[in-house]
């Protein structure tokens, strides 16, 4: 067995990418996260730093964050001061690029499950919305159609339609449509797009794919296809209504940690196929409802808050499902405190409360036991509230024409 291989019952598995490693560790109760399953043994969540270690990205230090302020003149967006994006691949890079004044791009995407997003879809959007007004650049979306019909047992017309809900709620999020091209890979396979994904499937065997993903010969040879098709999107040459033939120009992907086997593979196939790797900024998960073992599902209503959310189903939803964080009595609260770090209604707290002085100290009255679990849910029924609310009024206001109009292909308004 070479030095670079994991033998798991007689199969060799890709040491770089440990995909196997994380199933096996999920065995003896310790932390799993793929693009298909988050899971933890902590009630605190996933250990991330761990996590860094394990992914080998780099954790996202205090010094890089007050680069960013000194390059961009701007403060931190709260969840970058809070630590919720953690972690990067080359970030630093990105910040070279702005400082020089050299193009770049940013790439997100979302793969339709639901008919609405959730609060934990909205995080990386609300973020790289906010990245995009800073850096001033494109923005490409992708929504993943064919990843959900090829794992959800789903039509193609049931998909498409959830597709296009998804992408006017992503709209509604703010983003430039002068600068943001949003395509579904049902409706957008260009050429030079469908020559990329080719010369990637060329260059990453199926034993790659097998360690990268932990494909079996049970699954769908279009699932095994399927990672090529998120990775194209990295390159610009995949975009020449956007990029002309300009095929150096890098991105940076905003996006949760779970999607970073997706683009280690893409950084290593990138310099083979002459181009600049992607370079990464991974945020952390929003827990479920129930606690931070898991993320919000979903295919699973009582775990998550969707954007379609009434206020009552809202309140509903925390008072009966978030975990508290509190004492078994108000007696053993105030004489023990709470803990934050397993409250998911602090939690919540970290990622939609926007005053990191109003955030520190609901923290320090809740350790200390003189806010009580029912008066810090209020609080985060009413962030909450007012987050959905607010994204519905201004979902109200996408028309199928502004859809089209972010989907129509066209130059974006930038000098490159």
């Amino acid at each position: 067995m070479t030095s670079n291989m994991l033998r798991i019952n007689g199969r060799e598995y890709g040491r770089l990418y440990r995909y196997e490693e994380f199933r096996l560790e999920s065995f003896y109760l310790l932390d799993l996260v793929t693009p298909w399953d988050v899971s933890a043994s902590s009630a605190a969540g996933v250990d991330y730093d761990k996590l860094i270690v394990k992914f080998g990205c780099c954790k996202l230090e205090s010094d890089l964050v007050e680069r960013f302020r000194k390059v961009t003149g701007q403060e931190p967006h709260p969840m970058l001061r809070r630590g919720l994006f953690f972690a990067h691949r080359d970030f630093n890079m990105i910040l070279d690029r702005k400082e020089q004044g050299k193009p770049f791009f940013l790439y997100t995407g979302r793969g339709p499950s639901s008919g609405s997003l959730h609060l934990g879809h909205l995080v990386p959007f609300i973020f790289t919305k906010w990245l995009q007004d800073v850096f001033d650049v494109p923005l490409i979306i992708q929504i993943t159609d064919d990843e959900k019909f090829l794992w959800k047992d789903i039509t193609v017309a049931e998909v498409k339609k959830m597709a296009r809900d998804n992408m006017k709620d992503i709209i509604a999020v703010g983003f430039d449509p002068e600068k943001t091209f949003i395509f579904n890979d049902f409706d957008y396979m260009c050429p030079p797009f469908y020559e990329n994904i080719c010369k990637i499937w060329k260059i990453v065997t199926g034993n790659q794919a097998r360690a990268i993903f932990g494909f079996t010969s049970d699954d769908s040879m279009g699932k095994a296809a399927f990672p090529a098709i998120e990775a194209a999107p990295c390159f610009s040459s995949s975009f020449p209504h956007i990029f002309g033939n300009k095929t150096d120009i890098p991105c940076l992907i905003p996006c949760a940690v779970d999607q970073d086997p997706y683009f280690r593979m893409t950084r290593d196939v990138a310099p083979r196929l002459k181009f600049p790797k992607p370079c990464l900024i991974y945020s952390s998960f929003i827990p479920a409802l129930q606690g931070a073992q898991t993320k919000m599902a979903a295919s699973d209503s009582t775990t998550c808050i969707y954007l379609s959310d009434t206020p009552k189903q809202i309140k509903n939803k925390i008072n009966k499902y978030a975990f508290s964080g509190g004492q078994a009595s108000i007696e053993e609260h105030r004489l023990y405190g709470g803990n934050c770090d397993v409250d998911i209604s602090y939690q919540f707290l970290r990622y939609f409360l926007d005053s990191d002085e109003r955030l520190e100290e609901i923290r320090l009255q809740y350790t200390a036991g003189a806010m009580l679990t029912g008066e810090l849910k209020k609080i985060a029924i009413d962030e909450i509230t007012k987050v959905v609310v607010e994204m519905k009024e201004r979902r109200e206001n996408v028309t199928d024409e502004m859809l089209e109009e972010f989907l129509r292909i066209r130059p974006l308004k930038y000098k490159f």
